[in-house]
């Protein structure tokens, strides 16, 4: 028996490729709003990004989010990314 894959995916921040699991993804949805995805099953376009203060200050000064989402990103879910990258999540 074959060992089950583990899907990788890439911080928008820092670029390093990590476990799906360990990211944090943001997705905006067909009808454009933009939330957290703690799932990673919701339908959309998705940005993930690490849960570490330091890459989400990167990610937000160079809005790299909004360049990949396509739209501007509300502070609420800045917010919830803060709470998520210091462990309150």
């Amino acid at each position: 028996m074959t060992p089950k894959k583990i899907p990788l995916r890439t911080c928008a921040g820092c670029g390093e490729k990590k476990e799906k699991r360990a990211m944090v993804r943001v997705v905006r949805t067909p009808e454009g709003v933009v939330t957290v995805d703690p799932t990673g099953k919701t339908n959309g376009r998705g940005v993930y990004l690490c849960p570490d203060p330091a890459c989400l200050a990167k990610v937000r000064k160079s809005k790299r989010v909004e360049r990949s989402l396509e739209v501007p990103v509300p502070e609420a879910v800045w917010s919830r990314l803060e709470e998520l990258a210091h462990g309150n999540g």
